[in-house]
């Protein structure tokens, strides 16, 4: 039986984000120096592979509703390009958008 193939954990992150910004109501990935500047963690343990994304929301978007698409997006995405199990994609919303003007 084969082992499955390491894909390093900056890969994997590059594949989230991308996954992320499809989704509507994102307007960018929040790169913050409080965590490294990293907008993207991923962690595998136990078998699963954890994400953490940290958004920019844009203005008059439902947090709840853009998070649960990107929860979505992010691990069918993931699943689908790497065959790996995806266990919790937490979003977080760093910032919203300015208000139209």
């Amino acid at each position: 039986m084969d082992a499955d193939p390491v894909i390093s954990p900056d890969v994997l992150a590059r594949y989230a984000g991308d996954a992320a910004r499809d989704v509507p109501g994102v307007a960018a990935l929040a790169e913050s120096p409080m965590h490294r500047g990293k907008a993207v963690e991923t962690l595998e343990a136990d078998g699963a592979l954890d994400v953490t994304i940290r958004v920019d929301l844009e203005w008059g978007r439902s947090s709840v509703e853009v998070g649960r698409a990107v929860q979505r997006r992010v691990r069918e995405y993931l699943e689908g390009m790497t065959s790996k199990n995806v266990g919790n994609v937490e979003v977080v919303v760093e910032r919203v958008t300015a208000p139209p003007s």
